[in-house]
């Protein structure tokens, strides 16, 4: 299934790792996973998100807090004909899992470039295949895939009309224009919503959308710092604003669209 990321020639398991007919070897990690990330595709020495925004999100996810987006997603899946998914941009794990969970009969895969993050998703979850890679040079074959899963995930649309098979599937997440907008309201003077149109993407069509909303309600600071940490707003607060926020105990609400789109 994983296609060499330097010479895109099929990689063939052998005990512990995986080799191209080129001869290109990748080490399978003790955890279960594989880094497939050349450093030429690298675009920092550590890529992905940092190490307090890994933390603070699997923090916040493992309290459940996103809980029903989770579940969500995986009722969206549930009718859809795919046994090969992919969920790309998957990071710790948190909603591979789920889909795993609800579809322990498909063939999972997870991508993410951080390496941390996918060594942390593949000691929790032996059973689904995990990757390091970039979402822009993804190492799978061609027409492979039944269903690929985006949660906020940068991509390119060319690879997905590469991987996704005729007659496939697309989920995606996006923010819908409520999400998040009391922590908007505390650092911006004028707030700017996110835009609910529906995305073209080339070689999909637009099949279907769910709108999410809920409010989260906090009783601890921790959880609402953590909030905070886990999205790129977090640089806008110093630390004494995230804490003076947090203790404040605010109300959020949370917004969410997903939408299926098919491969033409």
């Amino acid at each position: 299934m994983y296609l060499c990321p330097l010479c895109q020639q099929p990689l063939l398991l052998t005990d512990n790792y995986y080799q191209c007919a080129n001869r290109h070897s990748f080490d399978l990690a003790r955890e279960g996973y594989v880094n497939l990330l050349p450093v030429q595709q690298k675009n920092s020495k550590d890529p992905g998100d940092n190490k307090d925004m890994m933390q603070a999100r699997r923090s916040f996810l493992q309290a459940g807090w996103y809980a029903p987006l989770a579940k969500a997603v995986t009722t969206m899946l549930a009718p859809l004909p795919a046994h090969s998914i992919l969920d790309l941009g998957c990071g710790e794990g948190y909603y591979t899992a789920f889909i795993k969970q609800a579809r322990p009969q498909s063939q999972l895969y997870g991508v993410d470039i951080s390496k941390s993050a996918i060594k942390f998703a593949a000691k929790a979850n032996r059973d689904i295949q995990f990757s390091v890679a970039s979402a822009y040079q993804l190492p799978f074959a061609d027409n492979s895939l039944d269903a690929i899963v985006r949660i906020y995930a940068p991509s390119k649309a060319s690879e997905l009309q590469r991987l996704v098979k005729t007659g496939g599937y697309l989920l995606t997440v996006t923010p819908g224009p409520q999400h998040l907008v009391q922590i908007k309201q505390a650092v911006y003077d004028s707030v700017r919503l996110h835009d609910d149109a529906v995305a073209q993407i080339d070689g999909f069509a637009h099949s279907k959308r769910q709108r999410l909303q809920f409010t989260l309600h906090f009783n601890r600071s921790e959880d609402v710092l953590a909030l905070v940490q886990m999205v790129p707003l977090a640089w806008k607060f110093s630390a004494e604003q995230k804490q003076q926020f947090a203790e404040g105990l605010p109300a959020i609400s949370v917004d969410f669209l997903l939408d299926i789109y098919q491969r033409n």
